[in-house]
């Protein structure tokens, strides 16, 4: 019988899953302090007695005990401006500071890193690369580079009011997503904090500027009511005169009223207005009233004192004395009745003046003050103003009439123009929305009717759909072979192809060169999209007439089926782009679907690229030597130099890890100059070697028209002689043009350097271009050198047995079993160059009896595993 358990037993241990799930809360929890700590003593900043400055470096202060926040700048937006004005800025690599607090216009930062924070509204973190590739359009570098940036938007509800950011010069990826989560949630409170501390200095200077605003109110005040009984009169008057002058009756009818509302304010018993006519030669007198004349006619424009006053465009206040003073000098001439006192204002309207108003007195109780001239002055921009008012009311109604008429003649002619126009914008959005030469739908509407389906399909689940991805297969060969006029006629077939599959609503576009796209608009499932891809390739594999010659065109095919989680029409096209890719992986005329492997796999490719240009620019690339020696006497008689990538965290990489990719996204050239570069360098340094370099040469150098040229100058700055320089090529150089990369050949053995044909029995380059070429030496591909270190047949056909060997080559017995065939293609080479006078040089070997076979055959140069793997060189430096 079981004993029953003791109720006094000791618990048992926490497990091991336990304590780490107590130490992430225990984590969590001192970093929610530490937060709440820094959210506390950011809301108290605002509050404190501090300046601007002080309360914002201790707002930096905070930040940095949640984050690395070394480099780290602040600036407000203003939306109304669209300016940015920078409040704090720390950093140490920057020279070339904002100046704070000066607001700088967006446009003059427009497509930086800071730009698109304001103008997306949106967190960004990442690499300066990594986030290039985030960009729309070209990013544009402004301060010193960073390894890593980290920026969010100060966020006032929807609208962006600031940035703050946070970067690294030193360590690429050190913001992760909880830096980037808890700046965000930091960003919000610090916003606060700035707010309030300007509401406050505001505040402040508004308290103050009212203050003294006040002040000088109350003086204005004490000064206005003084004066407000005296100008309640005036106030009167002049408010009804301004009534009259947006009265547009007869205009008798408003001199009379403005000359009765003067009249109530000064003596103006004597009143008149005096206008120019319009060519300006004559002075007309509208209103003319005067207790000595009866009226006035019009007269040629003199030199009166109402003329006077129009040539010096101002008011004038005069006397008799001074009338009498102007006359005997000859400024003015009188006539008429002589004044005692007389004031007259110019009539002007937008700079221009129209006439004169005046007042005049004949009895010497009456004379007028600079108030009355004021007065009048006031009234003359209400008369002049009426005046151009109710001579643009007229040639208003003549132009209303006129354009009445016109409105009527071109009515007819409108209505053919909008037919016509009609016509033409059918046509060109057609030509908008469609391809030039195959007369599809272009990318454009593709896209817009992506985004159609993709918003149906969130109203109506089930009604899912599919796009592929559709390229040529060797397309260029077509367009280089036969001209582009081939080409483009492959491209219409190849469209009508593809449109004769498909059944309406599904959609054939052409998005790129060779590229097109087919929207299948009824897809539920993957089975009814596979039979459509199978059946176009079918189609195309039919042969096409192009030009009286019979052309084979396949595709490469990717597909990616829709679903909700894709918001963006984009992501589908570029789903099944990255499927595409895929298929021409794979082997080409083939379709494949797009899963997240897919996807992963482009990130990958992606990332690796990235590092790859990260790595050229910081120099990770450098050279591992493999010695090249004599088999006679081990010699050491050169180097050859292979590429090694020092990556910083997963160490030394050899180029299988990343050629592919350097090779697609161009990055491959400037490797090869690094390696060139460091190589040549190091030789030249080897004082106690005098042997040779050997570096390798892809086919797409020989392109380069400036090779030869940069080759020699890299040489001469490495201080070594072109004589100790192998450029091994390989046979895929002599395929793709043999005349140039002749040419190309023969300049470089011109200056000296010796030239390898690498890996030589593996291409499928003609033996006659061995004679035609400069070459020094033939390097025997390691896949002959393998199986070597059995029996081999000698030269004289006497079968030679090698000791120590279990005839594991193959060769030929006595027995009569067949010869080893790698040996007889070595035979071969080193017959055929021996005929040429070329070097041989075997690659790969690893065991003593590759080395003794080798030798008995006759090759007595060779490099592998055998004698050295690829290492660093340490050169002994004369006089170091």
């Amino acid at each position: 019988m079981s004993q029953p358990l003791s109720s006094t037993a000791e618990p048992l241990p926490p497990s091991i899953g336990t304590l780490d799930r107590l130490r992430s809360a225990v984590h969590q929890l001192a970093q929610a302090e530490r937060l709440q700590r820094a959210l506390f003593a950011i809301a108290d900043l605002a509050g404190a007695d501090l300046s601007m400055r002080a309360m914002l470096e201790q707002l930096h202060a905070i930040v940095g005990t949640l984050m690395y926040a070394r480099n780290l700048f602040m600036a407000l937006h203003d939306p109304d401006a669209d300016t940015l004005e920078f409040i704090y800025f720390v950093d140490d690599a920057t020279t070339d500071l904002p100046v704070l607090g000066v607001p700088i216009p967006m446009a003059d930062m427009h497509q930086s890193l800071t730009w698109h924070l304001v103008r997306g509204g949106l967190t960004l973190r990442g690499s300066m690369q990594a986030l290039a590739q985030q960009m729309d359009g070209q990013l544009k570098a402004l301060g010193a580079y960073a390894q890593d940036w980290l920026g969010v938007p100060l966020r006032d509800g929807a609208q962006v009011r600031g940035v703050l950011v946070v970067q690294s010069y030193d360590q690429a990826g050190r913001y992760g997503p909880d830096d980037q989560e808890l700046l965000e949630f930091v960003a919000s409170h610090v916003l606060t904090a700035l707010q309030r501390k300007q509401a406050r200095q505001d505040l402040e200077r508004a308290v103050s500027v009212g203050t003294a605003e006040l002040a000088r109110t109350n003086q204005a005040l004490q000064a206005e009511v003084a004066r407000r009984q005296k100008g309640e009169r005036l106030q009167a008057a002049l408010y009804r005169i301004a009534e009259r002058a947006n009265d547009l009756g007869p205009v008798q009818e408003f001199y009379r009223a403005v000359h009765h509302s003067v009249g109530e304010l000064i003596n103006a018993r004597n009143f008149y207005i005096a206008l120019l006519s319009d060519d300006g030669a004559e002075l007309h007198f509208p209103y003319y009233v005067d207790e000595n004349q009866v009226g006035t006619k019009s007269r040629p424009l003199g030199n009166g004192l109402t003329e006077y006053v129009l040539r010096k465009g101002q008011p004038l206040l005069t006397s008799a004395d001074e009338i009498e003073r102007l006359h005997t000098d000859g400024t003015i001439s009188k006539s008429g009745p002589s004044s005692l006192s007389w004031v007259g204002v110019p009539l002007v309207c937008e700079g221009r003046s129209l006439g004169v108003v005046a007042v005049q007195s004949y009895q010497p109780e009456v004379t007028y003050t600079e108030r009355d001239r004021d007065l009048l002055g006031f009234v003359s921009h209400q008369i002049a103003s009426s005046l151009v008012r109710r001579r643009t009311t007229a040639s208003l109604r003549i132009a209303n009439a006129e354009l009445e008429q016109r409105v009527a003649e071109r009515t007819a002619e409108l209505q053919e123009q909008i037919g016509v126009r009609r016509r033409v914008e059918a046509q060109l959005k057609h030509e908008a929305l469609h391809d030039a030469l195959t007369g599809l739908p272009n990318r454009s509407y593709l896209l817009e009717r992506l985004d159609w389906l993709q918003t149906r399909l969130h109203r109506q689940p089930d009604q899912r759909f599919a796009v592929m991805f559709i390229d040529v297969d060797r397309f260029k060969l077509i367009n280089d072979s036969m001209g582009h006029h081939a080409g483009d006629a492959v491209l219409q077939e190849i469209g009508r192809r593809l449109t004769s599959v498909l059944r309406a609503p599904d959609m054939v576009a052409r998005v790129g060169g060779d590229e097109f796209a087919v929207l299948v608009a009824d897809a539920p499932a993957a089975d009814p999209v596979v039979r459509i891809a199978r059946r176009m390739l079918e189609v195309l594999d039919e042969p096409m007439l192009v030009e009286g010659k019979r052309l084979f065109a396949s595709a490469s095919i990717g597909i990616s089926l829709c679903n909700r989680d894709q918001p963006q029409a984009a992501d589908l096209l570029r789903n099944a782009d990255t499927a595409m890719y895929r298929a021409k992986v794979n082997g080409r005329r083939r379709f494949e679907l797009y899963d997240e492997h897919l996807h992963s796999d482009a990130l990958r490719v992606l990332d690796l690229e990235n590092a790859l240009w990260v790595a050229v620019k910081e120099k990770q690339f450098e050279p591992y030597f493999q010695p090249i020696v004599s088999l006679v006497d081990g010699r050491v008689l050169g180097y050859e130099a292979l590429a090694r990538w020092r990556h910083p965290t997963d160490g030394l990489l050899a180029p299988g890890a990343f050629v592919k990719v350097a090779e697609d996204s161009g990055s491959m050239d400037a490797i090869d100059w690094q390696i060139f570069e460091q190589a040549c360098s190091t030789m030249a340094r080897m004082s106690d070697f005098a042997g040779y370099l050997s570096v390798n040469v892809a086919p797409r150098h020989f392109r380069n028209p400036v090779f030869c040229d940069r080759m020699l100058q890299l040489l001469a700055d490495a201080g070594l002689p072109p004589q100790r320089l192998c450029l091994e090529i390989t046979e895929g150089a002599l395929i793709e043009d043999p005349e140039h990369t002749s040419a190309v050949l023969h300049t470089l053995r011109g200056h000296g350097m010796s030239l390898a044909l690498d890996d030589f029995g593996t291409g499928y380059s003609s033996l006659g271009y061995l004679h035609r070429l400069p070459l020094v030496t033939l390097k025997i591909d390691r896949s002959f050198v393998e199986p070597l270190g059995g029996n081999v047949t000698g030269d004289d056909g006497v079968e030679v047995v090698y000791k120590g060997s279990s005839n594991p080559g193959g060769a030929a017995s006595s027995t009569g079993a067949p010869a080893n065939p790698s040996a007889a293609v070595v035979r071969a080479v080193l017959a055929l160059a021996g005929s040429l006078g070329l070097n041989v040089v075997a690659e790969g070997i690893e065991t003593p009896e590759q080395q003794r076979v080798l030798m008995e055959l006759g090759c007595t140069q060779g490099q592998g595993y055998l004698f050295g793997r690829p290492a660093p060189l340490h050169p002994t430096i004369l006089g170091g």
